[in-house]
Parts: C-alpha cells; sequence; structure tokens
C-alpha cells in the first residue's frame, strides 16, 4: 500500500505492480501515473459530467464490471449527484480521477449533457462503428461525408478514435437544446448517408444488419446514453486511449488506409497533448445552433 498526497487530498493505492494488461506489460502503476499525468487536460471533458465506470480489478482478461452509482465507500470529498435517481460520481479533480485509476476503472463513460443541466446535452455525438469486415477506415471516409454536411450547415466538429474500433464524433452546441432534437438530428444525417451509400452506411440498430457497414449510432444522443470520454483508456489488449485527432490525420488515414495510423497509447497520446494540445477543446465551450431539419 502506497499512500500519496494529490492537492490536499490522501489517497491509498494498492497493488501496483499489479499488470492489468498482460500483453503489453502495462500495470497499475502506469495507468495511475497516465491519468494523473492527463488529467489537467481530461479533466475539463470529465468536469460536472455524470460518470459511468468500467472496471477491471484482474485486468483487462478478466472479468469487468460496469458502475453507475458512486461506491458506497468513496471518499467523502467525491463529488456525487443525483442524476434520474442514480448517484453518480462526478470528477471535478485530480484526486478523483487518481482515485477511480486506483480502482482499476480503466473506462471513464459521460452522459451528454451536465450533472446540472441534465435535460441539456452540450454537443451532437456520432459514434460510427464498424461491422467486420469493415474497419476503421471505414468509418474513416463516413466520417468525412459527415464532415462534408456539417460544413454546408455550417456547424464546427471534432473527432475522436473511439480507442477501440471506431470514430466518435462530436458537434458542439452548449446552446438550448434537447436530447430528442440531437437525437433526430444525427438520425436524419445518418438516414441521409445511407441513402446515399446504402452498402456502406446503416442507421439499423440489429447487428445482423451491420455486417460489413458502418453503423451510424444516432442513439447515442439519447439523455440516458454515455460515450467514452477524450483520453479515457479502453480494455482493449494494449493500453489504448480514446484520443482526438484532426480531420488532416482522419483523411491521412483513409487515404493510406493503414488503421494503426489512429491507434494511440498512453505515451503516444501525453506526448501529442504536449505537442498538439487538447484538439477536442472545440468541446467544450463552442456554442452553436443547431438549424431546423427542413
Amino acid at each position: 500500500m502506497t499512500q500519496v498526497d494529490i492537492e490536499g487530498r490522501r489517497i491509498r493505492l494498492s497493488n501496483l505492480d499489479k499488470v492489468l494488461y498482460p500483453e503489453a506489460g502495462f500495470t497499475k502503476a502506469e495507468i495511475v501515473d497516465y491519468y494523473a499525468r492527463i488529467g489537467p487536460t481530461m479533466l475539463p471533458h470529465l468536469a460536472d459530467r455524470a460518470t459511468t465506470r468500467v472496471r477491471f480489478p484482474d485486468g483487462v482478461d478478466g472479468q469487468s464490471f460496469f458502475e453507475k452509482n458512486c461506491p458506497s465507500h468513496a471518499p467523502d470529498w467525491v463529488r456525487k449527484e443525483d442524476v434520474d435517481g442514480v448517484n453518480y460520481c462526478v470528477v471535478d479533480d485530480l484526486p478523483t480521477l487518481v482515485w477511480l485509476a486506483n480502482l482499476a476503472a480503466l473506462e471513464l463513460h459521460t452522459l451528454q449533457a451536465t450533472a446540472t443541466d441534465p435535460d441539456r446535452p452540450t454537443s451532437m455525438v456520432f459514434d460510427l462503428d464498424p461491422g467486420p469486415p469493415a474497419t476503421i477506415i471505414d468509418c474513416c471516409r463516413v466520417g468525412l461525408e459527415l464532415v462534408e454536411l456539417f460544413d454546408e450547415l455550417e456547424l464546427t466538429s471534432v473527432v475522436k478514435t473511439s480507442g477501440s474500433k471506431g470514430l466518435h464524433l462530436a458537434v458542439p452546441l452548449h446552446t438550448d437544446v434537447t436530447a430528442e432534437r440531437t437525437k433526430k438530428f444525427a438520425l436524419a444525417l445518418g438516414n441521409l448517408l445511407n441513402k446515399r451509400d446504402p452498402k456502406r452506411v446503416t442507421t439499423a440498430m440489429a447487428k445482423e444488419q451491420r455486417k460489413g457497414k458502418v453503423f451510424v449510432d444516432w442513439s447515442q444522443n439519447d439523455r440516458h446514453k454515455t460515450t467514452v470520454c477524450a483520453y479515457s483508456l479502453r480494455a482493449r489488449p494494449t493500453p489504448l486511449v480514446s484520443t482526438p485527432v484532426t480531420w488532416e490525420e482522419v483523411e491521412a488515414a483513409a487515404e493510406a488506409e493503414e488503421p494503426d495510423l489512429l491507434a494511440f497509447q498512453t505515451s503516444e497520446v501525453l506526448e501529442r497533448v504536449e505537442e498538439l494540445g487538447d484538439l477536442y477543446a472545440d468541446n467544450l465551450e463552442l456554442e452553436q445552433e443547431l438549424p431546423e431539419l427542413s
């Protein structure tokens, strides 16, 4: 057991030598270190958000469990907010982030709205999910088509890898809008792409209809749905991260047909942030009006 002091909070760290990513030999100590170092960049994307966790106490090859309610043993300084009857943890500070990392909460997912204004999503999101044999390269091509639509609508968007198989797009709003409206709008854009290219794109929820296609998951805009937070680790064989990227990087990967160009592990993410800053920053404050559907 190791005790550390972070911003005046005493945190007990345990089993730091335990390997949680066996293929990479990546330990809990390295996970805690990553979250401590990415914290200043990641925390604005977590702040005031109800956060769900996926915990892997025995590593990514072991059993995991999904948590909504904040654990009863949470320190009293961890902020908790009731949203629709669930007592969520809210990760507003570095001590809370490190405490969760010590619980092997590898994945942190957030609702689209803040805990203090749960009826108003701050962005419209799209989860581009490839149905095998489709890959992230197919997601890149669909994502670039979506960007063309955004450009026509004069909407700025940001993009990140899911850290798994696909891409996540967000259109910052920060204006008066409801989840029903963002969900309806996202479905309309997905259906438009499906109409243009039905062999590549689908908005169908049934998995059997997604084979070889990119599923434009408009339902992520549902009031109760969460999306993995920018800079969160993912439970993959290696410590891949849901990483903000530029549209130029998406285009380059699509042209090269190289999925590895969009696969980033923790050390690479930290280097990128130091060099490029927060490529997802527009999603924090940029105000945009969602046009009316014609």
